[in-house]
């Protein structure tokens, strides 16, 4: 019987690069859970174009009477990319213990997701692509006593023809909220005992609390509003570039961009006194 080996093995088997779907590798990924994901590019110039209609309307018109004639604006939103990479050099004696390569592996792909997490909301303007907080519209008022601010963010959103389908939260805004009471002399609170918290909603809409969310924030989000571009998860080993060393290299790399579409259809709510913001927790 044949004995199977990285030679005679499909290269699948043996790889120097590994390509997985992001989905797959990283589906905890922000811009997974909170875009719509429109393409995938190579490349810091290539871009995605995603073309829209805006402003197109219908009209009732009586039996035998001329159609009026519409004049929709046909628009696009271009999402360029960046590319977030991690690279570990590591000897080979350490490489060849049990269970360490998986555990490396896992540490490189959470941090790839912590990168990318924080630049989906908060890269700089000046690098494009853009945080997609750069582009949201704040509430007036925070969330202090109650949940009318949020509540009328909702309906902002709503009004503007979107759908809410996730709330981002920063951590410590999220225990504010757990804190506000229902009364001024109630001791309870009024998001519940918080003793099952395993699916979190506010007002129906999923919340995902996440430290890339800058602190005391909420981002009311519809995911249709903001748009996407993803390519693979590329997971290589080398041990050419260590070699004197007796040492591989472990890289991983993601390449993604986001772009506001319809930002009327976001909104970015306070949670407690107004900050001055920052760039996650």
């Amino acid at each position: 019987m044949a004995i199977q080996t990285t030679v005679t093995a499909q290269p699948g088997w043996a790889p120097d690069v590994t390509y997985i779907p992001a989905a797959e590798a990283i589906p905890d990924a922000l811009v997974l859970k909170a875009s719509t994901v429109a393409g995938q590019v190579e490349g810091d110039s290539p871009m995605v174009r995603v073309l829209w209609v805006d402003g197109a309307e219908a009209q009732s018109v009586p039996e035998g009477e001329e159609i009026p004639e519409g004049e929709p604006e046909l628009a696009e939103t271009l999402v360029v990319t960046h590319r977030v990479s991690v690279l570990v050099p590591v000897s080979l004696e350490l490489a060849r213990q049990t269970g360490r390569a998986q555990l490396l592996a896992d540490s490189l792909r959470r941090a790839v997701i912590r990168q990318a997490d924080h630049a989906f909301i908060n890269r700089p303007e000046g690098t494009p692509p853009a945080g997609i907080i750069h582009g949201i519209p704040q509430v007036a008022d925070p969330v202090v006593a109650n949940l009318d601010p949020l509540a009328d963010a909702v309906a902002g959103i709503e009004a503007a023809e979107g759908i809410p389908s996730i709330i981002l939260a920063a951590p410590g805004a999220w225990a504010d909220l757990r804190k506000v009471k229902t009364g001024a002399d109630s001791a309870e609170s009024l998001l519940g005992a918080g003793t099952d918290d395993a699916a979190p909603r506010l007002l129906g809409i999923p919340v995902l609390r996440t430290p890339a969310v800058p602190s005391g924030k909420l981002l009311v989000l519809d995911k249709r509003a903001i748009v996407s571009a993803v390519g693979d998860v590329e997971v290589a080993t080398s041990e050419h570039v260590y070699f004197k060393r007796n040492a591989l290299a472990q890289r991983v790399t993601f390449r993604f961009g986001q772009a506001l579409m319809h930002p009327e259809r976001t909104a970015l709510v306070t949670v407690g006194a107004a900050d001055t913001g920052g760039s996650g927790e």
